[in-house]
């Protein structure tokens, strides 16, 4: 496994911890309770940066957490509303994340390296 697919996958997990609200969610009911396992797809808008990445997330008591076997580090947590902040870091690398759960899927945005050199959307599923 390359270095830059390990960020990648963090980045992933970021965004999926970190995603803003998108329009089409803005309306969107929160529903309590997001602990469980989750898919998040990561998809870059950078040439550079992997195209796109799928990557599992655990969120237990509203904190988010790696549920792969990467050595990626994340730190997060989803408010009662289903927004959703994050921090990966994997090796130097780090990156930040922000969008929206509701009900069993979620959306929003990730940038990399705080410099913005990857960034991109992220969908999440719920699977458990």
């Amino acid at each position: 496994m390359t270095y830059s697919r390990v960020f990648t996958r963090g980045l992933i997990a970021a965004a999926l911890a970190g995603a803003a609200a998108l329009p089409t969610l803005a309306g969107a009911q929160a529903q309590p309770g997001y602990d469980g396992h989750w898919t998040v797809l990561f998809v870059s808008v950078r040439v550079q940066c992997d195209a796109a990445y799928r990557y599992p997330v655990r969120i237990t008591n509203d904190n988010l957490g790696n549920a792969g076997s990467a050595p990626i580090n994340n730190s997060g947590k989803v408010g009662k509303n289903g927004a959703v902040v994050v921090t990966v870091n994997a090796g130097d690398k780090s990156a930040m994340g922000k969008g929206r759960l509701a009900g069993a899927s979620g959306a929003g945005s990730w940038s990399g390296n705080g410099n913005g050199a990857c960034s991109g959307i992220w969908e999440a599923e719920r699977r458990g």
